[in-house]
This record gives structure tokens, sequence and C-alpha cells, in this order.
């Protein structure tokens, strides 16, 4: 047997001490754990908030069982984006879509629509027009947060601009106010 080149240390061998020792630590510690409990619980369950039953059929409406006023010629029409969320408070989610013409080539403009199911029959139907093609504008990132609309409108600043090239971009949000959707954001439009 080798013999080590360090002595052995006094600290490496366990004595009745040590053991000692140790105990007497962790007695310590839960006996001060015990004494430092938190104090007893006192929260209470509140009471749920009173809403409203929401409707048998909570579905959104799907944009594809609705006639859009769009006159598309030999083309179909095309529900670009739709998104939806209760935005009349009624526990009933509404849709929003982005439909345009199918053309061929070029930009063609968006559509933007609130669709609701009719109360009893529960069909799809338009309820209100956000963007009226007729702007002349491209609706993008589309969305629905807090029963508020929110898009990004693209545009164009003059005739002169190519139909493939928006170089006018402006954020816009409606909300529900008395019965009718109010542009609440019209933000100055900027440039592209």
């Amino acid at each position: 047997m080798q013999s080590p080149a360090v002595p052995e240390l006094a600290h490496t061998h366990t004595r009745p001490i040590h053991w000692v020792a140790t105990a007497t630590a962790l007695a310590g510690v839960v006996a001060l754990s015990s004494l430092m409990q938190p104090g007893a619980a006192t929260a209470a369950q509140t009471p749920a908030p009173e809403t409203k039953s929401a409707p048998a059929h909570t579905a959104p409406p799907d944009p594809a069982a609705v006639e859009f006023p769009l006159d598309c010629g030999p083309v179909d029409v095309v529900v670009k984006k739709h998104v939806a969320g209760d935005l009349d408070g009624d526990g009933r989610p509404e849709t929003v879509a982005a439909v345009h013409c199918d053309a061929a080539m070029g930009t063609p403009p968006d559509g933007v629509y609130v669709l609701t199911r009719a109360v009893g029959s529960g069909t799809p139907r338009l309820v209100a027009t956000l963007v009226d093609p007729e702007d002349r504008a491209n609706a993008d990132d589309l969305a629905v947060r807090d029963g508020e609309v929110t898009a990004t409108l693209l545009g164009y600043s003059s005739t002169d601009v190519p139909r493939c090239c928006p170089d006018v971009r402006e954020s816009a949000k409606w909300h529900w106010d008395d019965g009718v959707f109010v542009r609440s954001e019209p933000s100055g439009a900027r440039s592209v």
C-alpha cells in the first residue's frame, strides 16, 4: 500500500462530535422555521361577475356564406382575410372581412365589411362597411382586439402612382358606439 504524499487532514474523518454538531444545526433550522410561519390565510373567494349568458350558437359568421356588395364582373370575389371577435358586447362574435375582386393583374382595392348572425335564423349577414372599395385602399394587418377593429390601409397619393405600389400607409381603428361603427383613429397618412 502506498502512503499518501499529504498527511491525512483532521476534518476528513467524521467523529461523533461532527454528527452532534450537524444534528444540532438541523434542529435549530427546523425550530426557527416553525416560529416564522406565515399568518393564517384570509383569502376569500370572490363571486364571479354577472355576465350575460352567451347565445347557444357562438361560432362567428362565415364570410363564404355572404354576398358582398362588389361588382366584379366575370371574376370571383375573394375573401383576402377575416378575423372574428365580439365588437358590440352582446356575447356573440362578429366577423370582419377584407374582400376584393380576383383580378388577374394589378392590386384591386379591398372592401372591409362587418358580418353578424341574423337573430333567429343564425344566417350570416352584412351589417357595416368600414372601408368601401371606392376608397381605393388595401387593408393590411386586419385584427380585432378588445372590441376594436384595427387595420393598416395602403393607398395612393395621386393617380400618377402605379396601382401595384401603394405609397401611402395609414393606421385605422373602429369601435362600436351607440349603434354604429366609429373610426377613432384616422391618423395622418404617411408615405411609405
